[in-house]
């Protein structure tokens, strides 16, 4: 049977108040429609769905039968149109954002604090991961964009866009700090405790290939889990680690913590926004992804 849902939409509405007239007027129709298509249905059908007296209708057997399964159809129509128009005002949904550390601190807090002030009825889930895991939880469904660092290994279906740059540098603590006095090459930094995220991340392969480039080796002395956990260990003296600079100004600046000028620069690494080139945005997800957009608009020419 091909028959009109407008005509189960009708059916379900006179069956609920058992009224044509009162049917008619949630419908903003009128009752000469309403009963013209309640006969139609009856005739595809080739049955009596309703029995009409002057209080009203009721339901016949076969009525009441169709009732049970359209009335669970149409509420739950009614229920994924209400939520979609709920989603497109921007009042209520979810969105799940994979992000790495140096991504999260470096640029999201604020715009998610500024995303959550516009639109509060949204909720965000933050999963704080390396690049790999990160990447892996968007391929996998369970974010709907991530927000990652330089290296990343991108390939179909996931597609990237640079949003910002930017640098970091070699830090150390008051016993070594007459090291910030010069000039330091790559090969000497290694003739010192080094600091590094662990082995897994994205950063340690970027200074493996870093000192690589210069014939060294890069083998730190202490590897940590996140990079939170650098900067107190390096104010401690436990040794050399490598901090975005803008993670470190405010420490270097109160004279915590000390900054080595290298005579190798460290390359400009970028924060970069991924997301799967075969799945649309939800309104939600798009708007977040504009903000991100704009903040970052005068980072990367």
């Amino acid at each position: 049977m091909n028959i009109s849902y407008d005509y189960y939409k009708i059916f379900y509405f006179v069956a609920r108040y058992g009224s044509f007239t009162r049917a008619a007027e949630v419908l903003m129709n009128n009752q000469p429609n309403i009963t013209r298509s309640i006969k139609n249905l009856e005739g595809e059908l080739g049955c009596t769905l309703f029995v009409r007296s002057n209080k009203g209708v009721t339901l016949t057997a076969e009525g009441e039968k169709l009732f049970i399964h359209i009335s669970a159809a149409v509420e739950q129509i009614t229920a994924g149109e209400e939520e979609l128009s709920f989603d497109k005002s921007l009042q209520g949904g979810t969105v799940s954002v994979g992000a790495s550390e140096t991504a999260l601190h470096g640029l999201l807090l604020p715009i998610i604090d500024g995303f959550h002030r516009k639109y509060p009825g949204i909720k965000i889930r933050i999963s704080n991961h390396s690049t790999p895991q990160a990447l892996n939880a968007l391929k996998n469904g369970l974010a709907d964009i991530a927000v990652v660092t330089t290296p990343a290994d991108i390939s179909k279906p996931l597609s990237k866009k640079i949003i910002k740059s930017f640098r970091e540098a070699a830090v150390c603590g008051e016993r070594l700090a007459y090291l910030s006095k010069e000039p330091l090459s790559i090969e000497k930094l290694c003739s010192y405790p080094l600091i590094s995220l662990g082995r897994e991340t994205k950063t340690f392969e970027f200074y493996s290939n870093l000192f690589l480039s210069h014939g060294l080796l890069f083998r730190p002395d202490i590897e940590v889990a996140t990079a939170d956990q650098i900067l107190p260990m390096v104010r401690n003296n436990l040794g050399i680690g490598f901090l975005p600079e803008a993670f470190a100004r405010e420490s270097v600046q109160r004279g915590e913590i000390y900054e080595i000028t290298l005579s190798d620069k460290i390359p400009e690494r970028f924060i970069i926004l991924v997301k799967r080139s075969d799945h649309s945005l939800s309104i939600a997800a798009k708007e977040l992804e504009k903000m991100i957009y704009l903040a970052c608009s005068d980072s990367v020419n």
